[in-house]
């Protein structure tokens, strides 16, 4: 647990780090910014490279992996649901009801609470022992089909925002055109999986981003064509099979999985992956926004170099802060004209905002019965609370619309709390666990997925 410790440390560094520094430097220089996203989403597509490594799915029984997304589902759309209402019923005034701009705007500002950390949580899940456990293996599928749920449910949002584009459903035929790639040739293309290699794919993975995103910009830059990182990253890992292990048999599932599992516990392949994870927590606290800062101490200062500092997973589409808004929508939103709050309200929106956002996950804990122990049950909803990176991006993509005002300060800070807290998340999953009978650990099959 000292390695959950530590990168419990590096994430507070970080979060210091991205309300300190912008004090001291004025504004993020673009270099710097620049820099911070990039090797976040390096480090991002790092981590879920080699969870595709060991993804492993059973094509006889593909019905599992229905009732798996549907569990991924909720836990998506529950806290978005939840932290949404309370934004329009609780922190608008009754008159903005039934405002069709006030419904908008807290849809998109509210999704930050649907995604799940996925590097974050298999980072701390592996550091506190637990990747051997059924937990790890159901965990990695939610936390998956959760971060697609946010994608799939952005595109709709933003185009409430500025309307039917094209590149919004070039998005979608590129995501699906991945799915069933890594479908298809799962574990099938022999391929380097050392560390080394596995940095390299990812720097090239981040790279063939940004370059779709400056040409999507070139086209229309109010909406760039822009494909988060997560999902080519996993694909790639999932593809690959060690090159040149006799072993590793096209047609041998256990032998290629048995090859891959080998190679990423070598003693240098796991010394390089904890160098990257914490790496990668000291970034996701610096990705965070300015949470206080302009001449309104209460509301976010967004200028654009911040903004692309604190969206690692999301690079910011641009209507207010390429030339402010579009067609004039976005200059004088509902939220952003909100009175400020005193810091005792505040507080207490932020508290009901967490727990809130984090009831909404709970929804696995309900599931899974003829599978798993209650606790590993309770263990994995809870387990699914940490949140980071992608959230961080969709509050500066609503910051970017010109959405803000008390709402979307409440929102960071219950943000950054809730990624303070990811370490004691984790140690209450291990806490749960230990009191498992060692059958329910060790001799459920991965592939039992029985509705409940």
């Amino acid at each position: 647990m000292r390695t959950v410790l530590v990168y419990s440390i590096l994430l507070f560094l970080g979060l210091g780090l991205s309300q300190g520094l912008p004090a001291i430097l004025g504004d993020f220089p673009d270099v710097l910014a620049n820099g911070i996203r990039v090797l976040t989403l390096t480090g991002l597509a790092f981590i879920m490279i080699r969870v595709g490594f060991e993804f492993h799915i059973e094509k006889s029984n593909l019905g599992q992996y229905g009732w798996d997304y549907l569990v991924a589902f909720t836990a998506a759309s529950f806290p978005w649901i939840f932290v949404t209402g309370y934004f329009v019923f609780v922190m608008l005034p009754p008159e903005f009801w039934a405002s069709s701009d006030a419904w908008k705007e807290s849809l998109l500002a509210g999704r930050f609470a649907a995604p799940t950390s996925a590097g974050v949580l298999f980072s701390m899940l592996a550091a506190a022992g637990l990747g051997a456990t059924w937990l790890f293996r159901k965990a990695r599928i939610l936390a998956i089909f959760d971060d697609l749920d946010t994608v799939l449910l952005m595109i709709p949002l933003k185009m409430l925002m500025v309307g039917i584009a094209w590149q919004l459903g070039a998005t979608v035929v590129v995501m699906a055109v991945l799915l069933i790639a890594a479908y298809i040739w799962l574990h099938r293309l022999p391929m380097p999986v050392t560390w080394r290699w596995v940095l390299l794919y990812a720097a090239l993975i981040v790279g063939a981003s940004e370059l779709l995103y400056a040409w999507g910009k070139l086209i229309d830059p109010t909406v760039p064509i822009h494909i988060e990182i997560l999902l080519p990253a996993f694909v790639v890992g999932c593809l690959a099979r060690p090159r040149g292990e006799q072993h590793a048999d096209d047609d041998d599932a256990a032998a290629v999985e048995h090859a891959l599992h080998e190679a990423m516990e070598r003693p240098s392949e796991r010394r390089a992956a904890w160098a990257v994870s914490a790496t990668f927590m000291v970034l996701v606290g610096l990705s965070m926004p300015l949470i206080f800062g302009g001449p309104d101490a209460q509301h976010p200062a967004h200028s654009e170099s911040s903004l692309h500092a604190a969206a690692p997973a999301s690079a910011v589409d641009d209507p207010a802060v390429h030339g402010g808004a579009v067609e004039g929508r976005y200059t004088d939103t509902i939220t952003a004209r909100q009175p400020s709050l005193s810091w005792t309200a505040m507080a207490a929106h932020v508290l009901a905002l967490t727990v809130l956002s984090n009831l909404g996950k709970m929804f696995p804990a309900l599931c899974y019965r003829r599978e798993a122990h209650w606790k590993e049950r309770l263990a994995l909803a809870i387990g699914m609370w940490p949140r980071g990176e992608v959230g961080a991006g969709v509050l500066v993509l609503s910051l970017s619309y010109g959405i803000g005002g008390p709402i979307v300060t409440v929102a960071m800070l219950s943000l950054a709390l809730n990624l303070a807290l990811t370490g004691v998340f984790i140690l209450a999953v291990r806490k749960l666990i230990e009191g498992v009978p060692d059958a329910s650990l060790k001799s459920m099959p991965d592939d039992l997925r029985l509705r409940p």
